[in-house]
């Protein structure tokens, strides 16, 4: 029976699959630089795929601005693609910063290797996030202090009136001489003070 066991996890490491490997929190991405550097310059390039930390963009009100942060999905993980063949293991748990792979509670486990659902899942939420837009970037608010950075009015302040999100347009009204003069602006036609 134990050797079964032993025939089915080794077939396991010979395949390509997703592993997880446990990194000092905050230290995710010199991790994945490192790995990215080793398999360019090594043979490791053979048998790592893909090295990925999920991210999200998180919207922050900062001082009353709105900025946009990148946060980690899974703090302490990286996620690699990879055949856990030969010394692979060693080599990845070796690397600075690196704690272990994920494994199975019993002593001396190998490496567990995700299921496809937690993959697809991963690598969905990971793609949701990759690219920004420039409508979630640029999600002006009624009332908010705009600085004008193109046009005749350039460098005046404006306060935004209404938003127009499916046109990435605002109307503003800018102080000239004491009154508001409304105009109609591009996103990217302003910025946040």
């Amino acid at each position: 029976m134990a050797d079964d066991k032993t025939a089915t996890s080794e077939k396991a490491r010979t395949t390509r699959g997703w592993y997880v490997l446990r990194a000092i929190s905050g230290k995710e991405a010199k991790v994945k630089e490192v790995l990215d550097a080793m398999c360019a310059n090594t043979n490791l390039g053979k048998y790592v795929f893909q090295v990925l930390i999920p991210t999200e963009k998180v919207l922050q009100v900062r001082g009353g601005k709105k900025v946009v942060k990148e946060r980690n999905l899974y703090s302490g993980y990286v996620f690699v693609e990879a055949i856990l063949t030969g010394e692979v293991i060693m080599e990845l748990t070796n690397t600075s910063n690196v704690i272990d792979f994920l494994r199975g509670r019993e002593k001396g486990a190998a490496p567990e290797r995700l299921r496809e659902a937690e993959v697809m899942r991963m690598l969905g939420t990971a793609d949701q996030f990759a690219d920004p837009t420039e409508e979630g970037v640029n999600d002006f608010m009624v009332g908010e202090t705009v600085k004008v950075t193109e046009g005749a009015f350039q460098g005046f302040s404006a306060v935004v009136e209404e938003v127009y999100p499916d046109k990435k347009k605002l109307k503003v009204s800018v102080k000239i001489f004491g009154r508001k003069t409304p105009m109609e602006l591009t996103n990217l036609q302003v910025e946040r003070e």
